[in-house]
């Protein structure tokens, strides 16, 4: 039997420095990384994909349920019925291949479009079409597009910032 993926809560901002913690631990931890583009340069240029959040592997049975809980920055495994949720090695796996896909594309590119710029919409309901950049939504990670879908008139479309590419 393989050893189970499980999600961490860290404090806000501290993904990093649990993710360093836990490689003195016998887990593998993981923490998505994608590359962005901050308008001010002394800013960070990777963010977590999952803020707040990063997975582990690990023996529970042979760690202890409670060491990944006391661990400085973190606010315990995520749980359900007070057992730790289980990820399902897919889930990872697609993740590592979504965020290298992200990297590999140039990182978050919604940072770097201006108003009127031309977009491919690459996931979802629309993936194909192409719309006009239109804004930045609160919470970094999503974006409003406009879309003449049915009618020569634009309509807003509320997306992912990930699922949309500069043409």
């Amino acid at each position: 039997m393989s050893i189970p993926w499980y999600t961490l809560r860290v404090k806000p901002h501290k993904e990093r420095i649990v993710y360093r913690q836990l490689l003195t631990h016998p887990v593998e931890p993981f923490l998505p990384m994608v590359r962005v583009h901050p308008k001010n340069p002394r800013a960070a240029k990777q963010r977590a994909y999952f803020p707040g959040y990063l997975f582990v592997r690990a023996d529970l049975a042979e760690l202890g349920p409670n060491t990944l809980n006391w661990i400085p920055g973190t606010h315990g495994l995520v749980t359900f019925g007070g057992e730790p949720a289980i990820v399902p090695q897919h889930l990872i796996t697609e993740l590592r291949y979504r965020v290298d896909s992200i990297n590999a594309a140039g990182g978050l590119i919604f940072d770097r479009l201006e108003k009127g710029d031309k977009v491919r919409i690459v996931n979802g309901l629309f993936a194909g079409y192409e719309a006009l950049f239109d804004m930045q939504l609160p919470g970094n990670d999503r974006v409003q597009v406009l879309l003449a879908f049915l009618s020569q008139y634009p309509q807003p479309v509320k997306l992912m910032a990930a699922d949309i590419e500069r043409i």
